[in-house]
């Protein structure tokens, strides 16, 4: 079982960092960048670049930028279109960032699979959330839509450095719920569609 548990809580840091990725691309990216730079969670060498001066502050910009653009009327659905990819991406970089003692095609191929999928599927999620938010509202309402990402990848990222194992509990949650909601929304709009023709 002590064998078992490192690899157990890096899963519940890494799906935690890959969910809070589903939200926000950079905010969790400069979480983990801020944190290894303070020395409160280890990098391998690999990642040692997340810890690197040059990355806090790129990720920090980074961040910066991508919260208020998703507040901008027409930016925020373009940047939709972009971030299922790279949440996708940075889902996978986080998740792979925890695990130090496998080899890289074990770690890449964990990395893909958990972190990008649980990225995607939450990026998907709230996509599929403004889009409907933009149809009924004309926009107005994709202000509370990107309020409430912003909120979720901090606390995401927050809960999977501190209290993992409650930031993975919360991930499979929100997974279950996307699935859910978005196979609902699905079958609403093919009734609609197929009522047309």
């Amino acid at each position: 079982m002590e064998h078992i548990l490192p690899y157990l809580l890096s899963t519940f840091i890494g799906i935690g960092l890959a969910a809070a990725s589903g939200f926000r691309v950079f905010l969790p990216l400069f979480a983990v960048s801020l944190s290894s730079y303070l020395g409160w969670i280890p990098m391998s060498d690999n990642f040692e670049w997340l810890s690197g001066l040059p990355t806090l502050i790129t990720t920090g910009v980074a961040t910066v930028i991508e919260i208020l653009a998703y507040y901008i009327p027409v930016v925020d659905n373009f940047l939709d279109t972009l971030s299922i990819p790279l949440a996708t991406i940075a889902g996978s970089i986080l998740f792979a960032s925890q695990f130090m003692e496998l080899g890289t095609f074990p770690q890449w191929a964990l990395a893909l699979i958990a972190g990008g999928g649980t990225a995607a599927t939450i990026a998907s999620g709230f996509a599929g959330t403004r889009a409907a938010s933009t149809a009924t509202t004309a926009g107005i309402g994709n202000n509370v839509v990107a309020t409430t990402e912003t909120a979720g990848a901090g606390l995401m990222s927050v809960l999977s450095i501190f209290l993992p194992v409650i930031a993975f509990i919360l991930a499979i949650v929100l997974i279950i719920a996307v699935l859910f909601f978005g196979r609902k929304l699905w079958r609403k709009m093919k009734t609609q569609n197929s009522g047309i023709f």
